[in-house]
């Protein structure tokens, strides 16, 4: 059963592999050799999907020193159509609608093929960010010219935690069009499951029913990273902190944590009825990084049940 089918009939259990396309500065050789690189590496992982970031500077959101320098990334859109030529599973383009303005955006709608492509709109990242098009116009653009062209939005459990009312903030997108919601990297298994429970009874208080949440998981190889996730806002909890920082193989700890995370919401979702996926993040340079998440997703696409 491909992707479109399995969130359309709200099926879930399926599994995504996401991606940042290469720097900006990147010539066309290299990426295409990156691009070339990816799609041998991802050829044994039976996926479903592929998840192109659209990277954004989210330093208006933290006014600490970002521990990671900002380097502008390919268009994920322009990467798919000059460089992943022979990737032939569907791709979700991320879209930070608010570095396009309303005709581009447009144009790109207009021109993605539905059954190759879906897409994820991302807000700014903070409210005082000047934006050339608002969340609300781009959901609104998107029903005018492609219906048909499945949409996901941002889901995220740290802001739950905070606000109590990111379910609510699901059931709004989920009016306004999306079919599905991938949260950012997931570390608070509490806060995750919290979402989950809120947005599945809500929903059955207004008769409807949930859509696929996919759940985002990543490797941490260095404390510096797990740094750069605090900074964007990933609550991570002291626990897991403590393990990571003091482990003898900090890579082979997060491998381990996310696994058993993975496991336990793969768990609670079927128990609550709530259809689900996978996303595994690789966004990292470092090799033995980049082969543990795909170890990750080998060892978790044998928990899904993907049989018609």
């Amino acid at each position: 059963m491909d992707l479109q089918r399995r969130i359309v009939e709200r099926r879930g259990e399926f599994l995504l592999f996401a991606l940042t396309p290469p720097r900006r500065a990147t010539s066309p050789v290299k990426s295409q050799a990156i691009a070339d690189a990816t799609v041998e590496r991802l050829q044994a992982l039976d996926l479903d999907g592929l998840v192109l970031y659209d990277i954004d500077d989210e330093s208006d959101r933290n006014s600490e020193e970002r521990p990671f320098p900002f380097l502008p990334t390919m268009d994920p859109a322009e990467y798919l159509s000059r460089h992943l030529h022979d990737w032939n599973i569907p791709v979700v383009v991320y879209r930070a609608v608010g570095k396009y303005d309303e005709p581009e955006l447009r144009s790109w709608l207009v021109g993605q093929e539905s059954d190759r492509v879906l897409s994820v709109f991302v807000g700014t990242s903070s409210r005082d960010k000047p934006v050339a098009t608002s969340l609300t116009r781009a959901h609104a653009l998107r029903s005018e010219v492609r219906p048909d062209l499945l949409l996901g939005g941002v889901a995220i459990p740290e802001r739950h935690t905070r606000k109590g009312d990111e379910h609510l903030r699901l059931l709004s997108k989920q009016a306004a069009g999306c079919a599905f919601f991938v949260t950012q990297v997931v570390y608070d298994l509490n806060a995750a499951k919290n979402l989950v429970s809120d947005y599945r009874y809500e929903c059955a208080a207004r008769g409807q029913d949930p859509v696929p949440i996919v759940f985002t998981f990543s490797v941490c190889g260095s404390m510096r990273t797990l740094e750069f996730l605090t900074w964007l806002g990933v609550d991570v909890p002291r626990w897991i902190q403590n393990e990571l920082r003091h482990a003898v193989d900090t890579l082979d700890a997060s491998f381990e944590q996310a696994l058993a995370t993975a496991l336990e919401l793969i768990a609670y979702c079927r128990r609550l009825g709530v259809p689900f996926g996978l996303n595994i993040e690789s966004v990292s340079i470092r090799r033995a990084e980049i082969e543990s998440s795909v170890h990750l997703a080998a060892r978790l696409q044998a928990e899904l049940h993907r049989a018609d």
